[in-house]
């Protein structure tokens, strides 16, 4: 049957604009739906909370949710491994640390390369320990306590929970000239117990209010803050470069990455958004008080990121052999 000629031509550009309406609906603006965000750790742990408060924040520049999925286990390995395995197309995003990205590479034979395999997206927060002791030890300060543990080898005790503390402690045993013995324990609260109590000598964690406080009414002392920059809410702990051991500074991070091959458009969109999140005058305040520490606003780029990363590998990847540290 002959088609008129008005109604073959109709459907000879019809056919033809196909190909055109397809790229059109291929080509949707990201991003089109829901985005998840892979924290490798538990609920109700810092990184959890992080992750929560930031994704948040995150989708009003967006304009879609960013769906927290936790994925714990093996030191942050499993979720983070699932980062790594995620179709790259900006819907799969993770959130790491110092450890899961940097430590972990030495410490673990992984089934992804924490280096190559992930792109940056932003840095959140700094977050770093301090050196607390039990209240009864003579020194008053970090260099009156290096000279006790030298004169007195092996009769102090460190408590670790973390491989990060392990690696912490073993270090400063080094650059110190030192010895005292590493206890493990299963999380940091029954650490600071025993610290309270007077069971173990040394410990290093995050910088919480309850433990400050235990810091003011002198239940525990504190040497020195592993930070570059005395801490707000704690101004009264000297930083360890201020002590005279800059080669012991010891800054962690958490940070937003995506698996490699993701679009750098989609990069980009994702840092504005984290970045716009970060300078949020409540968000500062809420994790300044938990005390982290908020980077300057030219090292909130993927590029500086990266350089961090990078930089942080070529740090402690040699300390970590050097010393033959296994992971907790």
């Amino acid at each position: 049957m002959k088609l008129p000629r008005r109604q073959f031509l109709h459907l000879i550009a019809g056919a033809a604009a196909l190909p055109t309406v397809s790229r059109i609906a291929r080509a949707q603006p990201y991003p089109a739906r829901p985005i998840s965000m892979i924290v490798p750790f538990p609920a109700g742990g810092p990184a959890d909370l992080i992750g929560r408060v930031v994704a948040e924040r995150m989708k009003r520049t967006l304009g879609q949710t960013i769906i927290i999925e936790n994925v714990g286990g093996a030191d942050g390995n499993t979720g983070t491994g699932r980062v790594a395995r995620a179709k790259p197309d900006g819907y799969t995003i993770g959130l790491g640390h110092l450890s899961t990205h940097v430590l972990n590479g030495a410490f673990y034979s992984l089934p992804y390369d924490v280096l190559n395999d992930f792109v940056p997206i932003s840095p959140l927060l700094k977050n770093s320990g301090i050196l607390y002791a039990k209240k009864t030890l003579p020194a008053k300060d970090l260099n009156e306590l290096i000279v006790w543990l030298r004169v007195n080898p092996d009769k102090a005790a460190a408590a670790t929970f973390t491989s990060t503390s392990k690696l912490l402690f073993a270090y400063f045993r080094k650059e110190t000239g030192t010895q005292f013995s590493l206890v493990p324990y299963r999380g940091g609260a029954p650490a600071m117990q025993d610290l309270i109590g007077g069971q173990i000598d040394l410990l290093v964690s995050a910088p919480a209010p309850n433990d400050l406080a235990l810091v003011r009414s002198g239940a525990i002392r504190a040497y020195a803050v592993f930070s570059d920059i005395r801490l707000l809410q704690a101004p009264e702990i000297p930083t360890i470069q201020e002590t005279g051991w800059p080669s012991l500074s010891f800054p962690g991070w958490f940070g937003l990455f995506a698996p490699k091959g993701t679009p750098t458009a989609s990069i980009r969109q994702l840092n504005a958004a984290a970045m716009e999140a970060l300078a949020d005058p409540a968000m500062q305040s809420q994790f300044v008080e938990l005390g982290y520490e908020l980077f300057p606003r030219d090292q909130q780029t993927p590029e500086a990121f990266g350089a961090l990363v990078k930089t942080d590998a070529e740090k402690w990847w040699p300390i970590i052999k050097a010393t033959a540290i296994k992971p907790e």
